[in-house]
């Protein structure tokens, strides 16, 4: 099908399949799930995903009124509040202040928040990546996170995951792709896009393998 007929979202989600895919399979998440890492590999990983959605968050309400990414500054999303109960509970209600970002987190926090300044449709390449993948894959690690480390279902520690404000999920992705479909963009904006959305699953997977680093038991994984 010739890409100028095509939805937008399906054409972001069939050009980013391999970066999909990279990320999906990674060591560090197939050891984490598997519960070979402890509860320790998880907040390692929690910790990180707070400054990926500071840089997302925090941006946010200067974009509300865009014209590209007002349509997806949308508060039932909001992730920071539920991450920092999680890290209050994983390690402490001060102690999860004290952590730092990896290098490779920082250079990802950096680009959103610079397309957030400089170019609004890369910031929903970033949203998209993040927040419709919390919607779906991110649901089977909150429910494999309650199972093997105890946390009450939809509680402190995997709150994250949990979106209360979204009754019908499978209702909301749909619009959300459908306000994808709706971008005032040509085509050179949506090659654009479609290259931001690939540099985003990049670097999340470049996140995963420096965290793989720090856990042995990930080789097995691999």
């Amino acid at each position: 099908m010739d890409d100028t007929v095509r939805p937008f979202s399906e054409l972001i989600r069939t050009a980013t399949r391999a970066q999909h895919t990279e990320a999906e399979s990674s060591g560090f998440l197939s050891a984490m799930l598997a519960g070979d890492l402890g509860l320790e590999g998880y907040a390692r990983y929690t910790e990180q995903l707070w400054f990926v959605y500071r840089a997302l968050e925090e941006t946010a309400a200067a974009l509300r009124d865009d014209p590209v990414a007002g349509p997806f500054v949308r508060p039932e999303l909001m992730r920071l509040p539920a991450l920092e109960r999680d890290l209050a509970h994983l390690r402490g209600p001060d102690r999860w202040r004290e952590a730092v970002p990896l290098p490779v987190t920082e250079e990802y926090a950096a680009r959103i928040a610079a397309c957030a300044r400089d170019w609004p449709a890369g910031y929903v390449a970033h949203h998209y990546t993040r927040y419709l993948g919390d919607l779906s894959g991110g649901q089977i690690i909150r429910g494999t996170a309650e199972k093997t480390w105890g946390f009450a279902r939809k509680g402190d520690g995997v709150r994250f995951y949990v979106f209360d404000s979204v009754p019908n999920p499978a209702a909301f992705k749909r619009d959300y792709r459908a306000r994808l479909d709706a971008l005032p963009l040509d085509d050179d904006g949506r090659r654009r896009v479609v290259d931001e959305c690939r540099r985003a699953f990049t670097l999340n997977a470049a996140l995963l393998r420096a965290l793989e680093g720090e856990f042995p038991a990930t080789v097995r994984a691999l």
